[in-house]
């Protein structure tokens, strides 16, 4: 008996070989029909025996391609219609949920055709497959067929044609398939210079100690050799980059075990189809220079994941090449990864010594993804890359399309249609105009790659924020949400958890409800709203922004409150020589005249103010460098003493922890000589056990027993593990971040997600 299936496949489906495989898996089960690529979903008609429909279905979920992910299959039976024969049609648009493929890194085979002298694409700078290469960084719509892509515009040689068109090649359907006779090519910006000739120039340039800028997948690296301390410190004075470490590609695994401990689990995701920067402690006897990463016990390593990456190590020239690249985003400070000629040659060329281009155009940038490592797993610190636009799904059914339009520092953006949330690739820091730009673009071109056309956008409540401002030009209704509850309601996005929580928020800067500088927060959190139910004690944040580059002023700010009399607060602030006695006075008289001050429960200027105090950074030169040293130093320590003891009760209706008391306490001690990493890390134990007090309190309060641990402040591993440890043993439940960021770069999500709960509303 003979029976006829119509099958929608939902996921990852499209630009991963899915259709070549389904039309593989076909003619194994003996089956009729065929298979097609509507954007939304693939669909299939099988036609064939009960026997022979089963084999085929069951390989459809068992034996999918690796870089593929099904999210859902629905099935219904239909009249036969007598097909024998099974085949690819024609994709044919139609309306729905979309889902694009990340940008995937080239594949094991690829790698090996690609120094195979005997395959026709030897050394061919753009090989790929139909499980490798460029997706999304090329993508003009969907469905994604050549034609909606970058490589359109590089039609096909006969033998890259027949690959295509043909099921027993593994370039079947492959979209950006190419060869070295029909493919883009290589060639030095502002020069003649093509092809071969511009990547042996190239090797050359970084073999001498220079520095090179190399069009990537999504965008140009500065890139030279990591191991010769010249050039790399000749970067750092280019790029205005003293302390900020420095992204390593290293040839392959044997030269990361070599420089680095590589823990289980983690050689799955450095060499996976995303391949991420990956944060790894460098070994002592390591042979990076001095300046990769000054003063910090980690470097960020990944694996060369296009094939020029691959030819600029190992190009079979016959002359040696170091193993270790530094290959940073190709950015100015401040501005957005460069995507072209038009703006690489004017702002990389100061940078560097030779831009490595070529003639295949980036549709949408995307900066490489970060991640830390944590309990066996990935925690993520910029997602971007191999990742962004995968979607998080919500189990609660949702209607609408909205835009969360993401922070004015690390912004990714986030459309949402109905209960599926699309972070964007990573834009950058909103402060420069350029990155505002980038914004734009890539919201638009998100927005017709998905579809999806909001009704609505949210965004962070600050009224200076650039961010801010873009959201209201965009002539849709506006909702501004609170910054820390933004951070919460991501790491509920991302857990999938709708119900309300104990919200830790501790971040660096958020404008508060009450006009005040928010940033260390106990906040219960809901869909539809939050209550503030405690924080750090308040403190007058000195000195404008300087403040928050500066943590000395935080530093005496805090000292100045925690002494009843200020002759003994100016001692304690002379003896650690956070400032000079002019320096002092000035700020004192900008506290008591209340000029230039803001008041302030900032988690991360107490970051900063800590090291301050314990002699680590007196100021930052990159966001977060004085709380990383901190950090670094605590996790150092020889001691790991009990942290400092709470107050018994807290009064007014809201936990306030004593801030200036704390910092009060460690100022005395290092200056009474104890080690300065031991007090480091007896800060972390203090807060640590604060942030456990305040979640105990809560519970009791709300009879709430599931907390959310967010902001950049839980980017510091050491803080987050001892809250989570000792929430746990507490007995809550305990939600973290993984595939979000805890940090800024993720608040689009929560942004998206409280915008969609609105107009879900009944009322709405």
């Amino acid at each position: 008996m003979t029976k006829r299936i119509r099958i929608h496949v939902y996921g990852i489906v499209q630009g991963v070989g899915f259709r070549p495989f389904v039309d593989r898996i076909a003619h194994r089960a003996g089956i009729g029909g065929s298979v097609c690529n509507k954007g939304p979903y693939v669909e299939i008609f099988a036609e064939g025996t009960p026997e022979q429909l089963s084999s085929f279905t069951t390989a459809l979920t068992g034996e999918a391609p690796e870089r593929s992910s099904i999210l859902k299959v629905e099935t219904s039976e239909i009249s036969p219609e007598g097909q024998t024969e099974f085949r690819i049609i024609k994709s044919e648009k139609v309306k729905g949920q979309i889902f694009v493929s990340p940008d995937i890194a080239t594949c094991p085979r690829c790698r090996e055709e690609l120094f195979d002298p005997k395959n026709r694409r030897y050394l061919h700078p753009f090989i790929n497959c139909t499980a490798c290469g460029p997706r999304l960084t090329i993508l003009d719509s969907m469905p994604y067929d050549r034609v909606r892509t970058s490589m359109g515009e590089f039609p096909m040689c006969p033998e890259c044609e027949y690959e295509y068109t043909h099921p027993e090649t593994r370039r079947y359907h492959a979209q950006p398939v190419c060869c070295n006779d029909c493919g883009p090519e290589l060639y030095i910006a502002g020069t003649d210079i093509r092809g071969t000739e511009a990547l042996l120039k190239t090797r050359e340039v970084i073999r001498n100690g220079g520095i090179a800028a190399i069009k990537g997948i999504g965008g140009f690296h500065l890139c030279c050799d990591a191991t010769n301390e010249e050039p790399v410190a000749r970067l750092r004075r280019l790029k205005d980059r003293p302390f900020k470490p420095l992204a390593v590609m290293m040839k392959d695994m044997a030269t990361v075990r070599r420089e680095c401990v590589v823990e289980d689990g983690m050689e799955k995701f450095m060499d996976g189809p995303q391949k991420p920067i990956l944060l790894l402690q460098k070994k002592a006897d390591g042979t990076l220079c001095p300046s990769i990463a000054p003063d910090n016990p980690n470097v960020g390593v990944m694996l060369p994941y296009a094939p020029v990456q691959m030819l600029l190590f190992d190009y079979p020239d016959g002359k040696p090449m170091t193993d270790c690249f530094v290959m940073t985003s190709g950015n100015p400070r401040g501005a957005p990864i460069c995507r072209n000629d038009e703006e690489a040659i004017p702002t990389l060329s100061p940078l560097c010594d030779i831009i490595l281009s070529n003639d295949r155009k980036i549709r949408l940038r995307a900066d490489d993804s970060v991640m830390s490592w944590y309990m066996g797993g990935p925690y993520m610190i910029r997602r971007s890359r191999g990742y962004a636009p995968l979607p998080f799904m919500t189990s609660r059914k949702f209607q609408g399309q909205v835009l969360g339009i993401g922070g004015e520092l690390k912004n990714t953006f986030c459309l949402a249609r109905d209960d599926l949330f699309y972070p964007s690739p990573y834009i950058g820091d909103l402060a420069d105009l350029r990155s505002v730009e980038a914004l734009r673009q890539a919201t638009g071109r998100m927005e017709e790659l998905l579809e999806i056309r909001p009704t609505i956008v949210a965004c962070d409540m600050h009224p200076q924020y650039n961010s801010t401002a873009f959201a209201k030009e965009l002539g849709l209704p506006v909702l501004e949400v609170q910054h820390h509850y933004a951070h919460i309601l991501t790491c509920m996005a991302e857990n999938d958890y709708m119900d309300p929580v104990i919200g830790v928020s501790f971040d660096g800067t958020g404008y508060g409800t009450d006009g005040t500088i928010w940033g260390g927060e106990f906040l219960l959190s809901r869909l539809d709203g939050f209550e503030r139910l405690g924080s750090i004690a308040p403190f007058p944040q000195a000195g404008g922004d300087k403040s928050s580059k500066e943590g000395w002023r935080n530093a005496v700010s805090l000292l100045l409150q925690a002494y009843p009399e200020r002759s003994a607060a100016e001692e304690t602030i002379r003896g650690l020589q956070l400032c000079s006695d002019f320096e002092l006075s000035l700020l004192e008289g900008m506290i008591d005249s209340n000029i230039n001050c803001v008041t302030s429960t900032s988690a991360g200027r107490l970051f900063d103010a800590a090291s301050a105090v314990l002699g680590f950074r007196r100021a930052n030169s990159c966001e977060g460098e004085a709380s990383m040293v901190l950090q670094f130093r605590a996790e150092a320590a020889l001691e790991h003493g009990e942290g400092i003891p709470l107050p018994e009760s807290f009064s007014d209706g809201t936990f306030r922890f004593p801030t200036d008391q704390m910092l009060r306490i460690l100022a005395e001690r290092r200056l009474a000589g104890e080690n300065p990493e031991n007090l480091a890390y007896v800060f972390h134990r203090t807060l640590a056990d604060f942030i456990i007090r305040g979640c105990e309190i809560a519970r009791e309060e709300k009879n709430i027993n599931t907390v959310a641990l967010s902001g950049g402040c839980m980017q510091n591993l050491l803080l987050a593990d001892l809250c989570r440890r000792g929430l746990e043993e507490k007995k809550f439940r305990v939600l973290i971040h993984r595939m979000t960021a805890p940090n800024d770069g993720s608040i689009g999500l929560g942004q998206a997600l409280y915008a969609m709960n609105y107009i879900n509303k009944p009322e709405v």
